[in-house]
């Protein structure tokens, strides 16, 4: 290893090529931590501080990940995701072989603020269920999401159990809606509070934020039926889209 740093660049940077060669080789396993600071450390016969600094900037530059109290792992772009395509999150882990599950965080049936009632074509006399959910894949959360629907379109969904059912399932057998289409948009954000605690990461960790209204038919009319805020770990999910000319 002595041959390595005897190139006149900084250590912490001759680090960051023999990881990333690593990673390009498929040296780690992408499903197990990267070795410890103390291994790469004797690896590599650096300071702790030059592995940090190395590893840092990997993370910063999307070739590796943090998980709180479990280690560092190589980013892959197995969690990839369509933007163009209406699936239900549980689905998209299904589609990563993984198994997913739920947590209900909060489900409850409250107003239609100004906001909520303009985004649903409702009025703010109306009431909305409000369900807060957190996607597993492998137990590891994935996204957190937070969807106001309607009362007068879907009555009596308090009783279906969102842990165990799809809710988009739901919508298309039990209520008969036809999905249609989905007005998105995506923004970079750093978590904060509940969200960086459902998503079991550090506050101010980068994540992608999609703010949603989904149109269904009822009654033969398009209208929306549904309005979401969802929280997407980074290191977790990926989204493309697909071009044509």
């Amino acid at each position: 290893m002595k041959e390595m740093f005897d190139e006149k660049l900084p250590k912490y940077y001759l680090v960051k090529k023999a990881i990333v060669e690593n990673i390009d080789n498929e040296v780690y396993d992408s499903k197990e931590p990267i070795p410890s600071e103390r291994e790469l450390m004797e690896t590599y016969q650096v300071s702790r501080i030059t592995i940090r600094k190395a590893i840092d900037e990997l993370v910063t530059e999307g070739y590796l990940y943090k998980v709180q109290g479990k280690g560092t792992y190589v980013k892959t772009d197995e969690g990839s995701n369509n933007l163009f395509s209406i699936t239900s999150c549980t689905e998209d882990v299904l589609k990563l072989g993984l198994t997913p599950s739920k947590k209900v965080v909060v489900s409850e049936l409250v107003d239609a603020n100004v906001k909520r009632a303009k985004a649903l074509e409702i009025t703010t006399s109306d009431n909305v269920y409000m369900i807060g959910r957190i996607l597993y894949a492998d137990k590891e959360p994935l996204n957190y999401t937070l969807t106001f629907l309607p009362e007068k379109i879907f009555p009596g969904l308090s009783k279906y159990d969102l842990k165990k059912e799809s809710l988009y399932q739901i919508i298309t057998e039990v209520y008969g809606v036809k999905i249609t289409k989905a007005r998105r948009t995506i923004e970079a954000i750093g978590a904060q509070d509940e969200i960086a605690e459902y998503l079991d990461i550090e506050e101010g960790t980068p994540i992608i934020l999609f703010r949603c209204i989904t149109y269904g038919i009822v009654n033969g009319r398009e209208i929306p039926i549904e309005n979401f805020k969802c929280y997407y770990r980074t290191d977790k999910f990926k989204f493309y889209i697909d071009q044509v000319r």
